[in-house]
């Protein structure tokens, strides 16, 4: 028997720990468990706030009917000793107000778009912040920020730190400047402990080259450690659709969602507030609902109990509803992949897919992909996989992705790409690019690497990477006819000089009309006089220099 002092020892113990202070013990879960990792995850972090503050600059000056300015962001890596480095990115967006500027950067969770129901690169809120919270821990220095909201606001800078105990800003030094780089927009510099790779899979290079892809509006520069400058171009002066922010779909929500929402709601009775805080709820069926649980229409939401609660759900994953709407996506588009794919890669064959939107859990989301074959890609190696989720690349945790699944499940040899045993990566010259937008992208951990398993997402992604395989069949095929009948050609050529001979002696005619009706023949079967595909006299015996162009044979086969 105890005399109960252990377990008020114990309870004196306890104490609450903040969210910061979490992740300040487990950064392996964000992405920071690697200095390489590391360091790809702290610029990855900021510029997903860069483009997003840009795209939103650009999408309010459209309705305001103002002029803008396309994307710009600059990057800078620069060597301070060791393995510390530091880091910074320029970015001509929104910028931040004054105000919001500490509690951007340095509170975890905190943020704009947890409860959007719309497609942006950020979700959590933790991102930027923990970068700043890696930035301190393995260096001890703050981060130095700077906003400009407009050409008339002068641009302020803070140096701050979490006080990770209460996950709030601590301000180390504050300040105005009169000069920023645009007229508006932010700027963060970062020391960090890290390794930097040159190039190759997991680099900063890499990830900026992949961003540019899937962003081909934005226009990208990069300082490397060595001073390098290489810039990544734009490659469209179009602009993305506008993602339009929707209300949660009843097939989305749970029990704790719906008193969450409750608590929240301007709504004054339970069924309005069922009918505007969700999508497809018509007045009609909000009301069948609320007669089967046997709750007044006009109680107050914020009083209904947690079994309404839990019947209301059920009832309303059990009733039919039209599929969410879609204006709260933005694809890439397949027209614009093409040609980002096309400028950026030495292939001789791209094609691209955008599916159209579907819904999981109540929630939108569409997938793209891509499939560049030949020209300058490796043809005995592995096909290399690129993966992206709402526009940003994912370059760590391949094997516990979605996507590799997707892509190891298809039989790839039906398409012209060599495989083992019909299950796993195919070989050969070829990029398989996909991509997934959605308003939550459903990541395996809070690193935001891979993309979790759910059916009727792999479902959607099979059926995208099928219609590109099928337009690489069909290249491949027509480029084998192509091949065949440029052999037929050349061998024809090759002897139609030992044939007009032959044909003299047999015939006696005279060698001249012989050769001009061997001219007819091929030309009419070619569209090439003899003298053309067989060149010289000299020439006329060699089979390889009649047809070097094989494409323009597969275009004359698809006209």
């Amino acid at each position: 028997m105890t005399d109960g002092t252990i377990a008020e020892d114990l309870a004196k113990e306890m104490k609450q720990t903040s969210v910061a202070e979490f992740f300040e013990r487990n950064r392996h879960l964000l992405g920071y468990d690697s200095k390489i990792k590391a360091m790809l995850t702290c610029i990855k972090e900021i510029i997903d706030n860069c483009i997003d503050a840009c795209e939103e600059m650009i999408y309010k000056s459209k309705k305001k009917g103002k002029d803008y300015v396309l994307p710009e962001i600059n990057v800078r890596v620069r060597k301070i000793g060791g393995e510390r480095y530091v880091v910074r990115v320029i970015d001509n967006g929104t910028g931040i107000v004054k105000g919001q500027i500490p509690h951007v950067f340095t509170r975890l969770l905190y943020g704009s778009k947890f409860y959007k129901e719309k497609q942006g690169r950020g979700q959590q809120g933790i991102g930027v912040s923990a970068a700043v919270l890696y930035s301190q821990l393995t260096t001890g220095k703050a981060t130095h920020v700077v906003s400009k909201t407009s050409l008339r606001s002068p641009a302020y800078f803070y140096d701050l730190r979490i006080d990770t105990s209460k996950n709030r800003p601590e301000i180390v030094n504050s300040g105005m400047l009169e000069r920023f780089k645009w007229d508006h927009g932010t700027q963060v510099e970062m020391e960090v402990v890290g390794t930097y790779l040159n190039k190759g899979e997991k680099s900063i290079y890499e990830y900026l080259r992949r961003t540019s892809i899937v962003n081909p509006h934005v226009r990208i520069t990069f300082i490397d450690p060595e001073g390098k400058k290489i810039i990544f171009p734009r490659t469209s002066e179009s602009v993305p659709k506008e993602s339009k922010s929707i209300k949660p779909h009843p097939y989305g929500i749970e029990v704790g969602d719906l008193i969450r929402i409750s608590k929240l709601t301007k709504s004054k009775t339970v069924k309005s507030f069922l009918t505007q805080e969700f999508s497809r709820v018509s007045s009609r069926t909000a009301k069948e609902i609320l007669n089967k649980v046997g709750v007044n229409l006009r109680h107050m939401p914020g009083k209904i109990s947690r079994d309404q609660a839990a019947e209301i759900v059920k009832l309303m994953q059990a009733t039919k509803f039209m599929a969410p709407p879609l204006d709260c996506l933005s694809p890439i588009g397949s027209n614009t992949l093409r040609k980002s794919l096309s400028t950026g890669l030495d292939a001789e064959f791209v094609t691209t897919v955008s599916r159209n939107p579907s819904v999981y859990k109540g929630r939108p989301f569409l997938i793209e992909a891509a499939i560049a074959f030949g020209g300058s890609l490796s043809t005995d190696k592995q096909v290399k996989i690129i993966r992206f989720a709402n526009k940003m690349p994912l370059q760590y945790d391949a094997g516990a992705c979605a996507i590799t699944e997707a892509i190891s499940g298809i039989d790839w040899r039906r398409y012209g790409l060599n495989q083992t045993g019909g299950r796993g990566m195919p070989t050969g010259p070829a990029i398989i690019l996909v991509h997934m937008g959605s308003t939550w992208i459903p990541y395996t951990s809070e690193g935001k690497s891979a993309i979790a398993h759910y059916n009727t997402i792999m479902k959607e992604m099979r059926l995208a990477l099928q219609d590109c395989a099928r337009d690489l069949r069909i290249y491949l095929s027509r480029k084998h006819k192509a091949l065949k009948q440029q052999e037929r050609i050349s061998t024809f050529i090759k002897y139609s000089n030992e044939s007009v001979k032959s044909l003299v002696i047999l015939t006696g005619e005279k060698e001249e009309g012989i050769r001009k009706s061997f001219d007819k023949l091929i030309e009419s079967n070619t569209g090439t006089s003899l003298a053309e595909a067989g060149g010289s006299e000299e020439e006329k015996s060699k089979s390889n220099d009649e047809f070097e162009n094989i494409d323009e044979f597969i275009k004359e086969g698809d006209e």
